[in-house]
Protein backbone atom coordinates (compact mmCIF):
# COMPACT_ATOMS: atom_id res chain seq x y z
CA UNK A 1 0.00 0.00 0.00
CA UNK A 2 1.25 3.50 -0.77
CA UNK A 3 1.37 6.10 2.00
CA UNK A 4 -1.48 8.00 0.36
CA UNK A 5 -3.79 4.97 0.22
CA UNK A 6 -2.83 3.34 3.51
CA UNK A 7 -6.07 2.21 5.12
CA UNK A 8 -4.83 0.06 7.98
CA UNK A 9 -1.51 -0.43 9.71
CA UNK A 10 0.38 -3.67 9.09
CA UNK A 11 -0.62 -4.89 12.56
CA UNK A 12 -4.30 -4.27 11.82
CA UNK A 13 -4.07 -6.03 8.48
CA UNK A 14 -2.46 -9.09 10.10
CA UNK A 15 -5.06 -9.15 12.86
CA UNK A 16 -7.93 -8.92 10.43
CA UNK A 17 -6.35 -11.57 8.20
CA UNK A 18 -5.93 -13.99 11.10
CA UNK A 19 -9.53 -13.53 12.16
CA UNK A 20 -10.79 -14.04 8.61
CA UNK A 21 -8.69 -17.17 8.18
CA UNK A 22 -10.00 -18.62 11.44
CA UNK A 23 -13.62 -18.08 10.42
CA UNK A 24 -12.97 -19.48 6.95
CA UNK A 25 -11.77 -22.73 8.50
CA UNK A 26 -15.21 -23.22 10.08
CA UNK A 27 -16.98 -22.91 6.74
CA UNK A 28 -19.11 -19.99 7.85
CA UNK A 29 -19.09 -16.62 6.03
CA UNK A 30 -16.61 -14.14 7.48
CA UNK A 31 -18.24 -11.20 9.26
CA UNK A 32 -17.30 -7.64 8.31
CA UNK A 33 -14.26 -6.53 10.27
CA UNK A 34 -14.00 -2.84 11.18
CA UNK A 35 -10.72 -2.08 12.90
CA UNK A 36 -9.96 1.63 13.30
CA UNK A 37 -6.43 2.48 12.32
CA UNK A 38 -4.24 4.97 14.15
CA UNK A 39 -4.24 8.49 12.76
CA UNK A 40 -0.76 9.96 12.72
CA UNK A 41 0.06 13.67 13.04
CA UNK A 42 3.60 14.86 12.40
CA UNK A 43 4.82 17.98 14.20
CA UNK A 44 8.08 19.76 13.33
CA UNK A 45 9.35 22.35 15.81
CA UNK A 46 12.72 23.96 16.71
CA UNK A 47 13.40 22.25 20.03
CA UNK A 48 17.11 23.01 19.87
CA UNK A 49 19.27 25.62 18.14
CA UNK A 50 19.11 29.38 17.74
CA UNK A 51 15.32 29.71 18.06
CA UNK A 52 14.70 26.96 20.62
CA UNK A 53 12.87 29.49 22.83
CA UNK A 54 9.95 29.24 20.39
CA UNK A 55 9.46 25.57 21.29
CA UNK A 56 9.40 25.93 25.07
CA UNK A 57 5.56 25.84 25.24
CA UNK A 58 5.39 22.68 23.09
CA UNK A 59 5.05 20.12 25.88
CA UNK A 60 2.39 22.21 27.62
CA UNK A 61 0.37 22.63 24.42
CA UNK A 62 0.77 19.00 23.33
CA UNK A 63 -0.28 17.83 26.77
CA UNK A 64 -3.56 19.73 26.49
CA UNK A 65 -4.08 18.49 22.93
CA UNK A 66 -3.62 14.85 23.96
CA UNK A 67 -5.98 15.35 26.88
CA UNK A 68 -8.61 16.84 24.57
CA UNK A 69 -8.27 13.97 22.10
CA UNK A 70 -8.45 11.34 24.84
CA UNK A 71 -8.84 7.79 23.49
CA UNK A 72 -9.18 9.09 19.94
CA UNK A 73 -11.33 10.85 17.38
CA UNK A 74 -14.86 9.51 17.06
CA UNK A 75 -16.25 9.04 13.55
CA UNK A 76 -19.44 7.06 13.09
CA UNK A 77 -19.24 3.93 15.19
CA UNK A 78 -15.46 3.93 15.39
CA UNK A 79 -12.93 5.75 17.56
CA UNK A 80 -9.61 6.35 15.83
CA UNK A 81 -6.54 6.51 18.09
CA UNK A 82 -4.26 9.49 17.42
CA UNK A 83 -0.48 9.42 17.55
CA UNK A 84 1.50 12.68 17.51
CA UNK A 85 5.09 12.29 16.29
CA UNK A 86 7.35 15.23 17.17
CA UNK A 87 10.55 16.03 15.27
CA UNK A 88 13.17 18.65 16.10
CA UNK A 89 14.15 20.97 13.23
CA UNK A 90 17.20 22.07 15.25
CA UNK A 91 16.41 25.61 14.02
CA UNK A 92 17.89 24.56 10.69
CA UNK A 93 15.94 24.70 7.40
CA UNK A 94 17.79 21.72 5.93
CA UNK A 95 17.10 19.63 9.01
CA UNK A 96 13.44 20.70 8.95
CA UNK A 97 13.11 19.36 5.40
CA UNK A 98 14.84 16.10 6.38
CA UNK A 99 12.56 15.34 9.32
CA UNK A 100 9.49 16.29 7.28
CA UNK A 101 10.55 13.67 4.74
CA UNK A 102 11.01 11.14 7.55
CA UNK A 103 7.53 11.82 8.91
CA UNK A 104 5.94 11.36 5.50
CA UNK A 105 7.92 8.41 4.17
CA UNK A 106 8.87 6.43 7.28
CA UNK A 107 6.06 7.26 9.69
CA UNK A 108 3.36 7.65 7.00
CA UNK A 109 1.69 10.57 8.77
CA UNK A 110 -1.79 11.56 7.66
CA UNK A 111 -1.09 15.25 8.16
CA UNK A 112 2.03 17.24 9.00
CA UNK A 113 2.26 20.45 11.03
CA UNK A 114 5.07 22.90 11.71
CA UNK A 115 5.61 26.13 13.59
CA UNK A 116 7.98 28.94 14.53
CA UNK A 117 9.49 31.14 11.80
CA UNK A 118 10.19 30.41 8.11
CA UNK A 119 13.29 28.39 9.03
CA UNK A 120 10.92 25.58 10.04
CA UNK A 121 7.57 26.23 8.38
CA UNK A 122 8.79 26.87 4.83
CA UNK A 123 10.91 23.75 4.22
CA UNK A 124 8.31 21.51 5.90
CA UNK A 125 5.50 22.93 3.76
CA UNK A 126 7.62 22.58 0.61
CA UNK A 127 8.23 18.88 1.29
CA UNK A 128 4.54 18.28 2.08
CA UNK A 129 3.47 20.04 -1.13
CA UNK A 130 5.88 17.91 -3.16
CA UNK A 131 4.76 14.67 -1.51
CA UNK A 132 1.04 15.45 -1.64
CA UNK A 133 0.46 15.34 2.12
CA UNK A 134 -1.82 17.84 3.93
CA UNK A 135 0.17 20.38 5.92
CA UNK A 136 -0.83 23.15 8.34
CA UNK A 137 1.71 25.69 9.61
CA UNK A 138 1.71 28.82 11.77
CA UNK A 139 3.86 31.35 13.70
CA UNK A 140 5.39 32.89 10.58
CA UNK A 141 4.04 36.12 9.09
CA UNK A 142 2.23 35.08 5.94
CA UNK A 143 4.42 37.09 3.54
CA UNK A 144 7.72 35.34 4.46
CA UNK A 145 5.89 32.02 4.34
CA UNK A 146 4.03 32.44 1.07
CA UNK A 147 6.48 34.51 -0.93
CA UNK A 148 9.47 32.84 0.73
CA UNK A 149 8.21 29.65 -0.87
CA UNK A 150 7.90 31.42 -4.24
CA UNK A 151 4.13 31.30 -4.04
CA UNK A 152 2.01 32.66 -6.86
CA UNK A 153 -1.13 34.48 -5.60
CA UNK A 154 -2.97 33.39 -8.74
CA UNK A 155 -2.34 29.70 -8.03
CA UNK A 156 -1.67 29.28 -4.32
CA UNK A 157 -0.73 25.82 -3.06
CA UNK A 158 -2.68 22.55 -3.21
CA UNK A 159 -1.65 20.68 -0.05
CA UNK A 160 -0.28 23.31 2.31
CA UNK A 161 -2.19 25.78 4.49
CA UNK A 162 -0.87 28.55 6.71
CA UNK A 163 -2.52 30.77 9.32
CA UNK A 164 -0.91 33.72 11.05
CA UNK A 165 -0.95 37.49 10.96
CA UNK A 166 1.07 39.39 8.38
CA UNK A 167 3.66 42.13 8.08
CA UNK A 168 0.87 44.67 7.74
CA UNK A 169 0.03 43.94 11.38
CA UNK A 170 3.67 44.00 12.52
CA UNK A 171 4.31 47.33 10.80
CA UNK A 172 1.16 48.90 12.24
CA UNK A 173 2.09 47.87 15.78
CA UNK A 174 5.74 48.89 15.52
CA UNK A 175 5.10 52.31 14.00
CA UNK A 176 2.22 52.88 16.41
CA UNK A 177 4.63 52.46 19.33
CA UNK A 178 7.34 54.63 17.77
CA UNK A 179 4.92 57.48 17.20
CA UNK A 180 4.20 57.65 20.94
CA UNK A 181 7.74 58.72 21.83
CA UNK A 182 9.86 61.66 20.75
CA UNK A 183 12.55 60.65 18.25
CA UNK A 184 14.11 61.95 15.06
CA UNK A 185 12.16 59.18 13.25
CA UNK A 186 15.34 57.63 11.83
CA UNK A 187 14.98 53.83 11.80
CA UNK A 188 17.92 51.41 11.49
CA UNK A 189 17.06 47.95 10.13
CA UNK A 190 18.53 44.60 11.18
CA UNK A 191 17.26 42.37 8.40
CA UNK A 192 19.22 39.12 7.81
CA UNK A 193 19.68 37.20 4.59
CA UNK A 194 16.88 34.71 5.22
CA UNK A 195 13.19 34.43 4.30
CA UNK A 196 12.17 36.66 7.20
CA UNK A 197 14.73 39.35 6.53
CA UNK A 198 14.09 39.37 2.80
CA UNK A 199 10.34 39.78 3.33
CA UNK A 200 10.54 42.39 6.10
CA UNK A 201 12.94 44.45 3.98
CA UNK A 202 11.15 43.93 0.69
CA UNK A 203 10.83 47.31 -1.08
CA UNK A 204 7.28 46.54 -2.16
CA UNK A 205 5.74 44.23 0.46
CA UNK A 206 7.79 44.97 3.57
CA UNK A 207 8.62 47.88 5.87
CA UNK A 208 10.28 50.37 3.43
CA UNK A 209 7.22 51.76 1.61
CA UNK A 210 5.12 52.10 4.77
CA UNK A 211 7.93 53.79 6.73
CA UNK A 212 8.34 56.31 3.92
CA UNK A 213 4.60 56.93 3.84
CA UNK A 214 4.53 57.56 7.60
CA UNK A 215 7.47 59.96 7.52
CA UNK A 216 10.21 57.73 8.90
CA UNK A 217 13.71 57.71 7.42
CA UNK A 218 15.03 54.20 6.86
CA UNK A 219 18.69 53.29 7.25
CA UNK A 220 19.11 49.85 5.70
CA UNK A 221 22.73 48.63 5.63
CA UNK A 222 21.77 45.51 3.66
CA UNK A 223 21.32 41.84 4.49
CA UNK A 224 23.76 40.09 6.82
CA UNK A 225 24.29 36.36 7.24
CA UNK A 226 22.54 34.86 10.29
CA UNK A 227 24.72 33.93 13.28
CA UNK A 228 27.34 36.53 12.45
CA UNK A 229 29.82 37.52 15.15
CA UNK A 230 30.55 41.11 14.12
CA UNK A 231 28.01 43.92 13.73
CA UNK A 232 30.59 46.70 13.85
CA UNK A 233 29.94 47.99 10.33
CA UNK A 234 26.17 48.07 10.85
CA UNK A 235 26.53 49.78 14.23
CA UNK A 236 28.87 52.40 12.75
CA UNK A 237 26.35 53.10 9.98
CA UNK A 238 23.52 53.48 12.49
CA UNK A 239 25.59 55.78 14.68
CA UNK A 240 26.80 57.93 11.79
CA UNK A 241 23.28 58.28 10.35
CA UNK A 242 21.76 59.26 13.69
CA UNK A 243 19.56 56.18 14.15
CA UNK A 244 17.29 56.53 17.21
CA UNK A 245 15.00 53.57 16.44
CA UNK A 246 16.31 50.04 15.77
CA UNK A 247 14.09 47.37 14.32
CA UNK A 248 14.61 43.99 12.70
CA UNK A 249 13.87 40.28 12.84
CA UNK A 250 16.83 38.28 14.13
CA UNK A 251 17.48 35.14 16.13
CA UNK A 252 18.32 35.66 19.83
CA UNK A 253 22.08 34.93 19.49
CA UNK A 254 22.40 37.59 16.77
CA UNK A 255 20.61 40.21 18.81
CA UNK A 256 22.71 39.42 21.88
CA UNK A 257 25.85 40.00 19.80
CA UNK A 258 24.49 43.19 18.25
CA UNK A 259 23.22 44.65 21.52
CA UNK A 260 26.47 43.92 23.37
CA UNK A 261 28.58 45.46 20.62
CA UNK A 262 26.22 48.45 20.34
CA UNK A 263 26.90 49.28 24.00
CA UNK A 264 30.64 48.94 23.46
CA UNK A 265 30.54 51.21 20.40
CA UNK A 266 28.32 53.93 21.82
CA UNK A 267 25.05 53.26 19.98
CA UNK A 268 22.16 54.14 22.28
CA UNK A 269 18.82 54.17 20.42
CA UNK A 270 15.68 55.44 22.11
CA UNK A 271 13.53 52.57 20.83
CA UNK A 272 14.37 48.97 19.99
CA UNK A 273 11.66 46.79 18.48
CA UNK A 274 13.03 43.52 17.14
CA UNK A 275 11.08 40.43 16.14
CA UNK A 276 12.13 36.89 17.17
CA UNK A 277 14.92 37.97 19.52
CA UNK A 278 12.94 39.94 22.11
CA UNK A 279 9.72 37.93 22.25
CA UNK A 280 10.59 35.64 25.16
CA UNK A 281 11.66 36.21 28.80
CA UNK A 282 14.48 33.69 28.49
CA UNK A 283 16.12 35.62 25.64
CA UNK A 284 15.85 38.94 27.50
CA UNK A 285 17.19 37.41 30.70
CA UNK A 286 20.33 36.33 28.85
CA UNK A 287 21.10 40.02 28.19
CA UNK A 288 21.36 40.82 31.90
CA UNK A 289 20.94 44.51 32.75
CA UNK A 290 21.10 45.34 29.04
CA UNK A 291 17.74 43.63 28.66
CA UNK A 292 15.97 46.10 30.96
CA UNK A 293 13.53 48.22 28.96
CA UNK A 294 13.47 46.09 25.84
Amino acid sequence: MSRRTRGWTRREVLAAGTATAAVAATGFPAPAVAVPRTLRIGFVTPRTGAIAVFAEPDDFALGHLKKAIGPGIRHGDLTYPVEIIVKDSQSNPNRAAEVAQELIVEHEVDIITATSTPDTTNPVANVAELEGVPCVTNDTPWQPHFFGRRGDPKKGFKWTYHFFWGLEDVIAVYTGMWEKIETNRVVGALWPNDDDGLAWGDPRLGFPPVLAEKGFTLVDPGRFEPLTDDFSAIIATFRDRGVEIVTGVVVPPDFTTFWTQAAQQGLRPKAVTVGKATEFPQAIKALGKRGDGL
